[in-house]
């Protein structure tokens, strides 16, 4: 991996999973793609993952070929903004599918200028342990490769602390994006690579309705008889996609709690609080997550972002009720949008 990139995917990053800009018809609206890529680098973003959950795995689909196309937007994005910068922005791509198909995505990825890829092991629900280890350390060879435990609600499937441990011996892995969205699934990984000896894999949080207190647990294990401690440094979430500024500024707030290694303020937990309830409006976690892509468009619109909420399955849109949930997170938490800054900026964006 790019070494600037690695220090600072070390480091801990603001990675925001970029949603899809769609018009009216449901093709690529490709203006206000780079819209939303110009918005979250100015807010302070660290890098972009695209072609993930949030970005729709069915850009993938031969009748919508989108899977290039939107990864070339972003390497252009990507290249402008770098050159304005000293620090190189971290460059995520999705890599999903059995072996073959993922190695024709690494191989994609790779050649675009990707410092690394987010494996997807959701096509492989059948698969036993020796089939996914062998299949992370063929994709590994082509590309750095980012572990993702995706919750099984949204298409995820269980990996146990035996799978974690193994994956932790493969020499490619530069981060995990830890996301099962439950506490004792999360302590596996992050005790199989506090076991492993690795610390060198950047743990991420895609825990979004834990992410600050991911941000802020010491995660603490014996290992050989003296205790280890490794901490998530920063996110790789679909929640980062909207009011981007804000958690931009909560990272840092994270950051400067973790050095000064004592008590956490009564600032941190309220925030905790309401960020968690936050995500559960635009998550949709009432319905089962049944409009999590689409509440993320929802906030993006009101933000003038995204023309509307439109995903390429017609079938996808708000739950019932998600509306009016995002009117009260909207209400209740208007310290936590970043309104006033998308607004000042957003004519220069989409230009």
């Amino acid at each position: 991996m790019n070494p600037k990139a690695r220090a600072a995917l070390d480091r801990g990053l603001v990675i925001p999973a970029s949603p899809l800009a769609l018009n009216a018809s449901r093709k690529l609206d490709e203006r206000r793609q780079r819209a939303l890529f110009r918005y979250y680098f100015a807010a302070g973003a660290g890098g972009i993952a695209i072609g993930v959950h949030m970005t729709q795995f069915a850009i993938r689909d031969p009748k919508y070929n989108l899977f290039k196309p939107v990864l070339q937007i972003t390497k252009e994005e990507l290249d402008r903004a770098d050159k304005s910068r000293n620090e190189l922005l971290v460059r995520i791509s999705g890599i999903t599918g059995k072996t073959d198909q993922a190695v024709k995505e690494a191989e994609l990825v790779r050649d675009l200028g990707f410092h690394a890829g987010l494996l997807s092991l959701a096509m492989m629900k059948e698969a036993n342990d020796d089939e996914l280890i062998a299949h992370c350390q063929w994709v590994s060879e082509i590309i750095p490769i980012v572990g993702f435990y995706l919750q099984p609600n949204i298409g995820g499937r269980v990996l146990p602390y035996s799978f974690w441990r193994r994956f932790a011996e493969i020499k490619n892995v530069v981060a995990i994006k830890v996301a099962p969205f439950d506490r004792y699934r999360t302590n596996d990984v992050v005790r199989a690579i506090a076991e492993a000896g690795r610390d060198d894999i950047a743990l991420y949080t895609g825990n979004d309705d834990t992410i600050i207190l991911d941000l802020i647990t010491p995660f603490r294990f014996k290992v050989n008889g003296k205790m280890v401690e490794r901490r998530i440094v920063g996110g790789l979430l679909g929640h980062w996609a909207v009011w981007t500024k804000r958690a931009v500024e909560q990272l840092a707030l994270c950051h400067q709690a973790m050095k000064k290694g004592g008590s956490i303020s009564r600032e941190l937990i309220e925030l905790t609080v309401a960020v968690t309830d936050s995500n559960s409006a635009f998550f949709d976690a009432t319905n089962n997550f049944h409009g999590c892509i689409p509440g993320l468009h929802e906030v993006l619109r009101r933000q003038g972002l995204l023309e509307g909420i439109w995903c390429l399955n017609p079938d996808e849109g708000l739950g019932p009720g998600q509306k009016e949930e995002i009117d009260r997170v909207y209400r209740d938490y208007p310290e936590l949008n970043d309104d006033a800054f998308v607004a000042e900026h957003r004519d220069e964006w989409l230009r």
